[in-house]
C-alpha cells in the first residue's frame, strides 16, 4: 500500500484535490481525508486573552498542539499518527481568518469520522470539516487558487477572501490552505444545498473574476473539480458533555472516550496557560 507521504508528498496537500490520478486508490486501500478543525476551543473555558490573541499567536499554540495532542487523539481512536500529515494553516470562515489545522490521512470514511470526532470532542469544537479527496462521487465542488510560490501568508489569504466575497457574497463562507493554494469548498448541506448559495459553477465563475482582478501577488486557477465533504458536530450550547461526539466513540464510558478526557485535561492545561 503507498504510503499518505508517498501519494501527496511534503509539499502543499491541497494539489491532492487536483492532482489525485483516477484509481489511484486500489480497492483494498482506504480512502483519502482532509480533516479541517481548529485547536482553540468554541466552548467551555473562560479565556479572556483569546479575543485579542494575534494570528501568529494562535498560530504557535496550534503548533504546539499538533506535536502535543493531536498524535495521542489520533491513537485513541485507533489511528496510526505516523500515517497522518498536518500543518498550521490560516484558515477562513465567515471572512474571517484564524489558524487552523489540516490533517491529510489514509483511512476509511468510518475512521476519519471518528478523528473528526475526537478532535472536535477535545478541542470542543462545533463542528469538524471531513472532506474526500479521491469520492468520485462526491458532488462538493472545489476550487484550487494557487498564489506564487512563498507569497500566501495570513494577510493575502484574508485579503483574497474579502475579494472573492466582494464578487459573490456566497464566496465569504470559508476556505482552507495549503503552502501556497487557497482551497474554496462549495459545502452543501444535508439536503444538497450549498451553503454558499451558489452552484458548482457559480462558484468557479466568481473564484476565478477574483482570481483575475486580484493582485498582488496575482493569483491563478491551478484545479477544480468536486469532491464529498461533511461535518462532524456537536451543539455544545444544547450538548455540553460533547453527545454528539461521544456517540461516534463508542458511547459514555467507553474506552475512546476515556483516553480521550485524559488528554482533554492536557490541552486544558495548555490552552488555559496560553489564554488565561
Amino acid at each position: 500500500m503507498a504510503t499518505l507521504r508517498s501519494r501527496f508528498g511534503m509539499a502543499a496537500l491541497a494539489a491532492a484535490f487536483a492532482l489525485l490520478p483516477a484509481g489511484l486508490a486500489l480497492a483494498e486501500e482506504p480512502d483519502s481525508f482532509l480533516i479541517s478543525y481548529e485547536t482553540t476551543p468554541s466552548f467551555g473555558f473562560d479565556l479572556p486573552k483569546l479575543k485579542a490573541a494575534s494570528y501568529d499567536e494562535r498560530a504557535a499554540f496550534s503548533q504546539k498542539i499538533l506535536v502535543d495532542i493531536v498524535p495521542r487523539i489520533a491513537d485513541a481512536v485507533g489511528i496510526d499518527s505516523e500515517n497522518i500529515i498536518s500543518e498550521v494553516t490560516p484558515g477562513g470562515y465567515l471572512l474571517k481568518t484564524n489558524a487552523s489545522l489540516q490533517s491529510a490521512a489514509e483511512v476509511s470514511s468510518d475512521e476519519a469520522e471518528r478523528f473528526a470526532a475526537g478532535l472536535g470532542y477535545v478541542f470542543r469544537q462545533y463542528s469538524v470539516l471531513v472532506s474526500g479527496l479521491d469520492d468520485e462521487g462526491g458532488n462538493t465542488g472545489y476550487v484550487v487558487v494557487t498564489f506564487p510560490e512563498n507569497t500566501l501568508d495570513a494577510k493575502v489569504a484574508q485579503a483574497f477572501f474579502e475579494k472573492a466575497a466582494s464578487v459573490e457574497k456566497g464566496l465569504g463562507g470559508g476556505y482552507t490552505a495549503f503552502g501556497d493554494d487557497q482551497i474554496f469548498l462549495n459545502v452543501a448541506d444535508s439536503a444538497g444545498k450549498p451553503y454558499s448559495g451558489l452552484d458548482n459553477a457559480a462558484f468557479l465563475a466568481g473564484l476565478t473574476k477574483a482570481a483575475a482582478e486580484f493582485g498582488p501577488p496575482q493569483p491563478t486557477i491551478d484545479g477544480t473539480g468536486t469532491a464529498s465533504a461533511r461535518f462532524v458536530g456537536n451543539e455544545w450550547d444544547k450538548q455540553a458533555q460533547g453527545e454528539a461526539y461521544v456517540e461516534k466513540l463508542g458511547g459514555p464510558g467507553s474506552e475512546i472516550v476515556k483516553s480521550l478526557d485524559a488528554i482533554e485535561f492536557d490541552y486544558a492545561k495548555l490552552v488555559q496557560d496560553a489564554f488565561n
